[in-house]
């Protein structure tokens, strides 16, 4: 257990299987790894050269960076940044003026993405520990939360999304990729911890997610699926998606 985080056991299976993953993250892993996705996070060779980083830093299922439409000066979160690569990228749209800040529970994680931060020589960025069902961060203060193949992950997404939803200015926006539910599984995966781990039993149906956004006080609200698993077993039952909403406004009708 993470000293001072409070976790259950879906979120240590979780965190011991990313601690892992730290230590071995010159091999494909992750979420797409994992579990037999063809996704492909589809990562500028350009950009992740300019970082020194290489695209196996990606634990997630796409690219929110792109996702967002970063601006320069917007303040960004990434829930569950792992080794940081997301956060990196975000770093670099957002400046001048921006910064960006990565939270994630396990300790190796936070470490490997510190590393890769200084190696990459970028300094508007700060790693937080905690987790994302209690954002370290105070209302209304930043533009964006993106994240990457990480809200399935957690046992409860209504206080992910609420807590989100939370930390935005108005107006702000929510841009995550994610893995959903796009036919029933079988109830027995869901019980499967090493299946929650991997992004497949904490999955949601497509309308449940939209409708736990909306209830959280999000509007426009977009989910594209990009992909679906070839794993046997799940094929066409799981895919990765692109999901998009935004914080209203004052004065929003």
């Amino acid at each position: 257990m993470e000293q001072g985080i409070e976790v259950s056991s879906t979120q240590e299976q979780v965190r011991l299987r990313y601690a892992k993953l730290a230590q071995e993250i010159t091999d494909p892993g992750g979420c797409c790894g994992s579990t037999g996705s063809s996704c492909s996070p589809g990562y500028s060779g350009r950009e992740l050269s300019a970082l020194g980083l290489a695209e196996t830093q990606s634990l997630g299922c796409g690219n929110p960076t792109m996702l967002a439409k970063l601006a320069p000066g917007e303040i960004v979160l990434d829930l569950g940044s792992g080794g940081g690569l997301d956060v990196l990228l975000s770093a670099r749209r957002v400046a001048p003026g921006g910064h960006v800040y990565g939270l994630d529970m396990t300790d190796e994680m936070l470490a490997l993405a510190n590393r890769n931060r200084e190696q990459a020589g970028i300094e508007n960025a700060t790693f937080l520990k905690g987790t994302i069902e209690s954002i370290p961060l105070l209302d209304r203060t930043v533009d964006v939360v993106i994240s990457n193949c990480v809200i399935n992950l957690a046992e409860e997404k209504a206080p992910v999304v609420r807590e989100a939803f939370r930390v935005l200015k108005p107006g702000g926006r929510l841009a995550v990729a994610d893995m959903v539910e796009v036919e029933p599984l079988d109830p027995a995966a869901k019980l499967n911890l090493d299946d929650w781990a991997g992004c497949v039993a904490g999955t949601i149906p497509i309308g449940q997610y939209r409708s736990m956004l909306l209830e959280a006080g999000f509007e426009d609200v977009q989910i594209e699926v990009q992909d679906t698993l070839c794993r046997p077993g799940l094929e066409g039952r799981i895919g990765s998606a692109y999901i998009r909403a935004q914080k209203p406004s004052p004065g929003d009708s």
